[in-house]
């Protein structure tokens, strides 16, 4: 396990382009091997997790993204998370992308939720699994990462949806989330 990125070294940190994803196809096989930046630009289906992190009130964490992120930049998620690397598991990719991105270290393991496949259209399309966390711990979001963050109850956050432009698949997750919850999703909670 990685500690979260030191912002003051965030110059040393490795280009987010060049880092190696699985390629999948729509059962979620590895079909092959690219670069973040080549999957993003030829549209190849890779995997991504999902976060929901709630502080020690149940609050949900939100945050703007930086301007400078590969994919919807500058747009409001109620998700933290990421791409998953080659060779990770999801579970493993779940606490360091929520460790690096709320900038603590020591959170509990994510509960995996469920999977599914989001597909935006024009090749924006990825495996994504949702899972939850509690962060009792004092939070430090990455700098190149985060723009702006609060922790907003559940009826703060439903306000926000209409007002707020927010990133796609993070409000698709959120609508299927709140189906899951609902009883109403039909997807299967993971083995275990």
């Amino acid at each position: 396990m990685t500690p979260p990125t030191d912002p003051t070294h965030a110059a040393d940190a490795p280009d987010p382009a060049a880092e190696v994803l699985d390629i999948v196809d729509e059962h979620d096989r590895v079909v092959g091997q690219a670069p973040r930046g080549e999957a993003y630009a030829r549209g190849l289906r890779h995997r991504c997790v999902f976060i929901q992190a709630r502080d020690g009130a149940g609050r949900i964490f939100v945050h703007r993204r930086t301007p400078t992120k590969l994919v919807f930049p500058s747009l409001y998620d109620m998700f933290v998370g990421g791409v998953v690397g080659t060779g990770d598991s999801y579970d493993d990719a779940a606490l360091r992308e929520a460790e690096e991105e709320l900038g603590v270290f020591g959170l509990p393991r994510p509960e995996p939720l469920f999977k599914f496949l989001y597909d935006g259209g024009a090749g924006l399309s990825w495996w994504s699994y949702l899972y939850e966390v509690r962060c009792e711990l004092p939070v430090n979001p990455q700098a190149e990462e985060v723009g702006w963050h609060g922790f907003l109850t559940d009826e703060e956050l439903e306000r926000r949806l209409p007002e707020w432009p927010w990133v796609p698949d993070g409000l698709e997750a959120y609508e299927r989330l709140r189906a899951y919850r609902a009883g109403a999703a039909g997807l299967p909670r993971p083995p275990g």
